[in-house]
């Protein structure tokens, strides 16, 4: 299958990369189906809030270190075997979860067994980025990226939701979390069949490792103080989705409290504010491709998240519960945070030799962004209120724009690799 569709392409792409990102797609769907209830159902069959926290906050500590794990291996064993390894990590310890966790309501065993199932997506999904940093050409790799980024959040935020709204009222928590086991198994095995561990050229990724691929495998920490670039790259993007994690904490409240709009209000401005973030993460990864990726980041990303942090608050100060003026700073917000996506295809280029490393320092933002928001929020919201909050951000993303000087030998290289005229990266 494979090789049938090796050569062909659409939309720029190679057919064997979009079925790929296909699977992304169904598998994301299938980790995200209990992010909507899961909290509230924990507490509702019998345990206290702290102890649900005490569960999400395990996940997430795994969920971190898998992330930047995903770019290691990919590069030493190579993307297919992590992809599968992520695949049964995921299936297996979300059995235990389901059964020996919820089902037997024993906390000790839901800590272990949905902690560990925190290695699951990291290592299917990331790996996958390195597949695509190697197969794709240079001048279509933001692209790509943006594709990946769109089935992703598409996966994990827009049919992640909206499925276990239709099913949930006619076959309960437990079975919509069992359903979630069909749409790993079969975006994984579809992700595991197309995706192969070859370059462009042909050549294994793993074979390209020198020396001890374990000593290599090192370079995904090392190369923290090794390349002061990649690292503020990897800032950049824990910077970058920060705000996300962090707005969904304290937002809802001040929304429905200060507006007096709904719950079910609020959760339509965040859908349209996912499905504005996807859409963009592809049109911004074309608009970097063809005008600048480092362009983008800066004016778009950085500038614009700024901006529209401060909107958060400012906007319902200024015209109160103004549904368009709500809907159109969402829209601008989510767009705003998909503007970082050509960060992907930056970071390996600051680092050719050790893509694999790069892009362990990429996950590891992702995962890292996601304490460093809501700690942020409680931080400030106990000691400034909303409006400490809506600055802390802005000026973190400001600070973000400062950082981006760091990534000018990205620019240059992408200049190098650029046929047509006039699109210099400034």
């Amino acid at each position: 299958m494979r090789m049938l569709f090796a050569e062909k392409k659409l939309f720029g792409m190679p057919i064997q990369i979009i079925g790929g990102l296909l699977a992304i797609l169904l598998f994301m769907t299938g980790d995200g189906i209990e992010q909507a209830f899961l909290s509230k159902y924990v507490v509702d069959i019998g345990f206290s809030a702290n102890q649900s926290a005490i569960m999400f906050s395990a996940y997430g500590i795994v969920l971190t270190v898998a992330s930047w794990l995903a770019g290691v291996l990919g590069e030493v064993i190579g993307p297919k075997k992590t992809m599968l390894l992520g695949l049964l990590t995921w299936v297996l310890f979300e059995i235990g979860f389901l059964y020996f966790g919820l089902y037997l309501e024993s906390f000790s065993m839901m800590v272990l067994m949905y902690g560990l199932r925190g290695f699951g997506y990291p290592l299917f999904a990331f790996a996958f980025i390195v597949w695509i940093a190697y197969r794709t050409e240079k001048h279509k790799l933001a692209t790509a990226m943006g594709w990946f980024f769109f089935m992703f959040a598409g996966g994990i935020g827009f049919l992640g939701s909206y499925y276990p709204s239709i099913l949930l009222p006619f076959v309960g928590e437990m079975a919509t979390l069992w359903s979630s086991l069909i749409w790993i198994i079969i975006g994984g095995f579809l992700g595991v069949l197309l995706v192969d561990d070859k370059d462009r050229q042909g050549v294994k990724i793993q074979d390209q490792v020198k020396g001890n691929k374990w000593a290599e495998a090192l370079k995904g920490i090392t190369i923290l103080w090794k390349s002061p670039r990649v690292a503020a790259g990897g800032l950049l993007r824990a910077i970058n989705t920060a705000g996300w994690y962090g707005f969904v904490v304290v937002m809802p409240g001040f929304f429905t409290s200060f507006l007096d709009i709904t719950t079910s209000q609020w959760l339509q401005l965040w859908a349209v504010q996912s499905v504005s973030n996807m859409v963009a993460g592809v049109l911004f990864g074309m608009l970097g491709d063809r005008i600048g990726w480092l362009r983008v980041v800066r004016w778009f990303g950085c500038v614009g998240a700024t901006v529209c942090s401060l909107l958060y608050y400012y906007i319902p100060v200024a015209f109160g519960a103004n549904i368009p003026m709500l809907v159109l700073n969402a829209i601008l917000f989510g767009a705003a945070i998909a503007a970082f996506v050509p960060l992907s295809a930056i970071l390996p280029t600051l680092a050719p030799a050790n893509r694999g490393a790069a892009i362990s320092v990429l996950n590891l933002g992702a995962g890292a962004s996601q304490f460093i928001g809501p700690v942020l929020v409680g931080v400030l919201n106990n000691y400034l209120g909303i409006i400490g909050v809506v600055w802390g951000f802005a000026i973190m993303y400001g600070l973000s724009f400062c950082l981006t000087a760091c990534l000018t030998p990205a620019a240059k290289a992408q200049l190098h690799h650029t046929t047509t005229e006039g699109l210099a990266v400034r």
